[in-house]
C-alpha cells in the first residue's frame, strides 16, 4: 500500500494524508508482544515525505471482528472532522481492505460528505464474507462506495458476486520496483556468501498457517537434491521448527527469520526458484519480486496467482496445493528451467506506472462525479 501511494504521489498530481489507526494498549513492555509494539507506535510520523497519523482505537477480544468497523468509525470520525475544521481540504477518502477499514471509511465518507474508494486485497472478500454480519456490512460498504478497486481480476469477480456492479470495480494490480528488485551483480559470489552449494528454493512470507510453509517443508522430503530457505517471522515458527526436526531436514531447510526489505533482492537472486504455497492471496507481490530478480516461481493455483504467472519464463502454477503437488511442481520446473534473463524480462512490464495512471483516472472521475452531485 505504501509503495502504491509513493508512486501515485511521485508525479506531483496528487497529495495525501494517511490515517493508519492502531489498537489502543496501555503498556509497552516486551512481554506483551504485538500489543506492546502497537503501544510504541508514534502518534504521527513522516515516511518518504508522506504525513501519517496513527489514531488509537479500542479492540475488544473475542467479539472484535464484528465490532471492528464501528470501533474504527467512532475513533476516526472525530479525527477527520478536526482535520476538516482546521482548514485541511480533501477531495476523497481512499481506503484499503474492504473489512473492517473500508466499512468504517464508507461510514465516515457519508458523515463528512466525501466520496470513498475502497481497495479489496484478498481475505477481506474471499474469506471474511463467509460470516453473516461482516458480509452484510461489506455489501453496505460496496453500495456506499463511489468506486471499488481490486488488485486482481479474481477479486473483482468476488466483489461482483457480493453485489458490486461490474462497472463499479476497477482492477489495478500491485506492481514491483524493478530498480530495487533486480538480478545480483555477482550471483556466484552472493551464493557463496550465503553458503549455497546446491539447487536452492526460497519461500518468503510471514510464518502463519495461511502461507503454507508447512507444506513446503514436508515437500522437501521428496526433494533430496534441494535446499530451502524460508524468510519470515510469526507464530508458526515453533511448529515449523518441529516439522524440520521431525523430518530430519535441519541440514537442508533454514528458517532465516524476518529480513529487512533491502535484503530480499539478494535472497531472491541467490535462490534458483521461489515457492508460494499459500492457501489464499489477492495479488502476491513476492512472485513479482522474485521474478524481477531473475528467479522463477512455483506457485499454487489460488486466486490471483495465474494472473501473475502466465508464461513459462515466469515459472509455473502447480496443483493440488499439497506437499506432493509442490514437489511435482519443483521437479517440473527444473526439468526445463527458464533462463534467468527471460524471467527478469517477463517481470519488467509489471512496474507501478500503469497502476498509477489507473488510480489518477479513477480518482478524477470519482471527484468529478461527487462535485456534480453537490
Amino acid at each position: 500500500m505504501e509503495n502504491r501511494l509513493r508512486h501515485l504521489l511521485a508525479g506531483g498530481q496528487a497529495t495525501s494524508l494517511v490515517l493508519a489507526p492502531v489498537p489502543w494498549f496501555p503498556f509497552h513492555h516486551d512481554r506483551f508482544g504485538d500489543w506492546a509494539i502497537n503501544r510504541r507506535v508514534p502518534e504521527a510520523e513522516t515516511r518518504h515525505g508522506i504525513e501519517i497519523l496513527h489514531p488509537r482505537y479500542p479492540v475488544i477480544p473475542k467479539v472484535g471482528m464484528s465490532l471492528a468497523p464501528w470501533l474504527l468509525y467512532r475513533s476516526m470520525l472525530p479525527v477527520v472532522r478536526r482535520l476538516l475544521a482546521s482548514g485541511r481540504r480533501f477531495d476523497a477518502i481512499d481506503a484499503h481492505y474492504v473489512y473492517p477499514d473500508g466499512v468504517a471509511a464508507a461510514w465516515i465518507g457519508n458523515a463528512v460528505g466525501l466520496p470513498v474508494t475502497i481497495t479489496a486485497r484478498g481475505t477481506d472478500v474471499n474469506l471474511i464474507p463467509r460470516y453473516p454480519l461482516p458480509r452484510r456490512m461489506i455489501q453496505d460498504a460496496i453500495r456506499r462506495a463511489a468506486a471499488m478497486i481490486a488488485v486482481s481480476s479474481s477479486l473483482k469477480q468476488e466483489l461482483v458476486a457480493l453485489g458490486a456492479p461490474d462497472d463499479k470495480v476497477t482492477v489495478l494490480r500491485n506492481g514491483v520496483e524493478t530498480s530495487v528488485f533486480r538480478p545480483p551483480d555477482d550471483r556466484a559470489a552472493l551464493r557463496t556468501s550465503l553458503g549455497l552449494t546446491r539447487p536452492t528454493l526460497i519461500s518468503v512470507g510471514s510464518l502463519i498457517e495461511r502461507k503454507g510453509h508447512h507444506r513446503t517443508i514436508e515437500a522437501m522430503r521428496q526433494l533430496p537434491d534441494f535446499d530451502l530457505m524460508i524468510a519470515g517471522e510469526g507464530p508458526e515458527r515453533p511448529r515449523l521448527e518441529a516439522l524440520i526436526a521431525r523430518f530430519s531436514l535441519g541440514n537442508r531447510v533454514r528458517l532465516l527469520a524476518s529480513r529487512p526489505h533491502r535484503e530480499l533482492p539478494g535472497l531472491y537472486g541467490a535462490a534458483d526458484a521461489s515457492i508460494l504455497a499459500s492457501s489464499r492471496e489477492g495479488w502476491a507481490n513476492v512472485l513479482l519480486e522474485s521474478m524481477a530478480c531473475g528467479t522463477p516461481v512455483v506457485a499454487a493455483r489460488i486466486w490471483g496467482n495465474p494472473e501473475v504467472v502466465r508464461e513459462s519464463a515466469a515459472g509455473l502454477i502447480y496443483e493440488p496445493n499439497t506437499p506432493d503437488g509442490i514437489a511435482a511442481g519443483v521437479r517440473q520446473l527444473f526439468a526445463d528451467l527458464p533462463d534467468r534473463a527471460a524471467t527478469r524480462a517477463y517481470a519488467e512490464p509489471f512496474s507501478w506506472d500503469e497502476t498509477t495512471s489507473g488510480q489518477l483516472a479513477l480518482f478524477r472521475r470519482v471527484i468529478a462525479g461527487s462535485a456534480g452531485r453537490r
